[in-house]
Order: C-alpha cells, then structure tokens, then sequence
C-alpha cells in the first residue's frame, strides 16, 4: 500500500506534546484501511517549556513504518520540519503591537523622506526644474510650481504603483515588493534555525557518542 506525504516547512503545536502526522503534514492514503494514518504519532515533545524542534522526514517515514508495516511512504515535500511547541497560546498585547507598527511606520517614513531629499539635493533637481522652466517660459522661477506640484504627485503615485496597493486596495494580485522581500526573509530565516538545530543534534549525538 503506498501513502504519499508532503510535509510542511513549519508547524506550531499548542497545549500538548503528541504530533500526529496529519499536523506537520499533508497526507494521502487511496487505501480507506489507512483512513486513519494521519493520527499517527510522529513526535513526542520532551519539554514543558515552549522550543524549537527539527523533525527529519526520515524519523516520520520510521515512525509510520512501525505503525504500518505494509506500507509504502513517499515524500513529496519537505525534508526537515520546524516544530514550534507553546504550552499556552500567546495572547498577543494589541497596545503594543500597534506601538511597533507606529514606530515602525514613523521609522520608514523619515527614512524613505530622508533619503529622497539626500537623492534630490545630490541630483540638483531643484536646478533641473528652474532651468526647464526657463526653457519652455523663458523666465527664471526658483522652484516653480507648475513643475514641483505635478512632480511630487507623480512621486507620491508611483510610490503606490511600486508597492502594488494603497490602503486595502490591490492594483494587481501580484505579490507586493515588500510581500517578497518578507517571503524570502522568512526563507532564509527558516534556513538558518534548520541549520543550526541540525548543528545541535550533530553536537548531541557526537557528545552521547562519547
């Protein structure tokens, strides 16, 4: 009989310590005497304390090899899987979040203002628009209007452009610059903890070895 897996990158387990298969993976059994495979258990958390634990598909394939002798386990997903176990579910402070996403949202906005003013004093671009305007009227304007105004409103419509969507209004269902810059951040993220779990159970077992 074959089963076929595709595990998640990461799961986060809440108020108890059994991980059945069905929680850190999708699975699929045509068999309906396998209906029941995903209560398998997978793990067994050794803590009371929340952690970080690295699952190896190769422990899960083992595991469901001794609860089911006769079957045939094919992965189609992740190799290594990310653990998280909360004794509680966190009970997020909602004053303090919205204090981070201020000082975020003020943080980005000086910076992003500071760097487009460092960027058009290095540029001249107030000297750019004087001597356009002289071209086209022929008369010195510091600063004038009618090439300022529609310049700043451009800048402030190719921002939201840019990023994709202003307020909860998407221009397309592309992901935003931002969207894939968090995706790729979570990636690398992800990577790192799977690295250095791996460097702990090597370290582990290299000190049980001794």
């Amino acid at each position: 009989m074959d089963v076929y897996i595709k595990p998640y990158d990461k799961a986060k387990i809440v108020g108890r310590k059994l991980v059945y298969l069905k929680d850190i993976s999708e699975v699929y059994a045509g068999n309906k005497q396998l209906a029941n495979i995903g209560d398998t258990v997978v793990f067994t958390v050794p803590k009371e304390e929340g952690e970080i634990y690295l699952l190896s598909v190769m422990n899960i394939i083992k595991k469901i090899s001794v609860a089911y002798p006769d079957v045939t386990v094919s992965n189609v997903g992740e190799t290594d899987i990310i653990v998280e176990y909360l004794p509680q579910e966190k009970k997020e402070n909602k004053m303090l979040l919205y204090t981070k996403v201020a000082f975020i949202f003020l943080v980005l906005v000086i910076g992003a203002s500071t760097t487009i003013m460092f960027f058009h004093s290095d540029a001249q671009i107030p000297t750019v628009f004087e001597n356009y305007y002289y071209i086209f009227f022929g008369e010195n304007s510091d600063m004038p209007k009618i090439m300022t105004i529609p310049y700043s409103i451009g800048l402030a419509v190719g921002i939201m452009v840019f990023f994709n969507h202003f307020s909860k209004f998407y221009l397309t269902h592309d992901p935003t610059p931002i969207g894939v810059e968090m995706t790729t951040y979570e990636q690398d993220t992800d990577a790192a903890v799977i690295d250095n779990l791996q460097k702990e159970q090597k370290e582990k077992k290299g000190r049980s070895g001794d």
